[in-house]
């Protein structure tokens, strides 16, 4: 019984350290590849660009799609993740609680999928690289990672798909258009889209208004 103990000590620290040095390295140096990258069956389109190569416009579409409270949380939402559990009790349909930080965290460190362990070492990840990492790192990772479309991963390689030119100088249309395809980017296409994923976009790029107006991107340029 002592050496199953010891060994799960030793276990538990070995984990905690690499992820620290994980964390710490990945502040400073782009994400060479991702656990959803090596596991995709197609041929993988990835360009890194540091977050002064991306247009605003595409900072402003994914927090007024995915995070409004982006520069007022530690990472986690809490009334969001409230009214998603209350929605579960009720068996309703559940809506998306995770925060961009967190999506970062599993992108980064994790694999794609639920569960209840995975869940947890995406809450210890989300705790590291808001404690670790300044919200513009966790928002310029997010972008670089992020799977814009079959095969393609980070906004640059989003954008030259789709548009054929740099994130540099996506427009308030083209940017929103992105940032409705990242739910699932598997089944949904920027150009020409139709039904939800169109209205969806729209939707977004009237937020993108209220973004700026209220300073809800401002953590990542201050």
């Amino acid at each position: 019984m002592l050496r199953i103990f010891m060994f799960l000590a030793k276990l538990v620290i070995w984990f905690i350290l690499v992820s620290l040095v994980l964390v710490i390295v990945f502040r400073f140096v782009p994400v060479p590849y991702t656990a959803t990258m090596v596991l995709d069956e197609r041929s993988v389109t990835r360009d890194w660009e540091p977050l002064s190569r991306i247009d605003r416009n595409m900072v402003s579409a994914v927090i007024a799609a995915e995070d409004s409270k982006f520069c007022q949380h530690d990472g986690f939402d809490r009334e969001a993740i409230e009214e998603a559990l209350e929605e579960r009790a009720r068996g309703e349909r559940q809506r998306g609680a995770s925060t961009i930080s967190q999506q970062t965290a599993k992108n980064v460190f994790l694999w794609q999928g639920g569960g209840w362990f995975r869940k947890g070492l995406e809450a210890w990840f989300t705790f590291l690289i808001e404690n670790m990492w300044d919200k513009r790192r966790i928002m310029e990772v997010y972008l670089n990672v992020a799977e814009t479309g079959l095969g393609t991963y980070g906004v640059e390689s989003g954008s030259q798909r789709y548009f054929g030119h740099s994130a540099a100088r996506l427009s308030a249309d083209e940017a929103s258009r992105i940032a409705a395809v990242l739910p699932s980017p598997k089944t949904r296409e920027a150009v020409n889209p139709g039904g939800f994923t169109a209205r969806y976009g729209n939707t977004i790029e009237a937020r993108i208004g209220v973004v700026r107006r209220d300073g809800l991107d401002s953590c990542v340029y201050e």
